[in-house]
């Protein structure tokens, strides 16, 4: 459920609901409204989370079960490293 993955997210870094709410532009009650599923975010709000939290719009609405990983400015040897250590965690699983 989205609610559940914008919470899942949030927690993981550490934010609470109102320093999400103040990098994407919108109130802490529209957060605690997503998080608790009494309202669902638009579509503009989708993309920025998505953004925010590097994973896919797909993946925030449930369509894919992937979580990916933004690499954008790491090099060869850094992709690597990341890839390493996220197979040495499923398999750990």
């Amino acid at each position: 459920m989205i609610s559940e993955k914008i919470k899942n997210l949030r927690q993981t870094r550490g934010w609470t609901q109102a320093e999400l709410a103040r990098r994407i532009g919108i109130t802490r009650n529209g957060i605690n409204s997503w998080e608790q599923g009494l309202s669902t975010p638009s579509p503009a709000s989708l993309v920025d989370l998505a953004k925010i939290f590097s994973v896919s719009t797909d993946y925030l609405l449930g369509i894919e079960a992937l979580s990916t990983v933004n690499v954008t400015g790491l090099d060869e040897r850094d992709i690597a490293i990341l890839t390493e250590l996220a197979d040495r965690l499923r398999d750990k699983s």
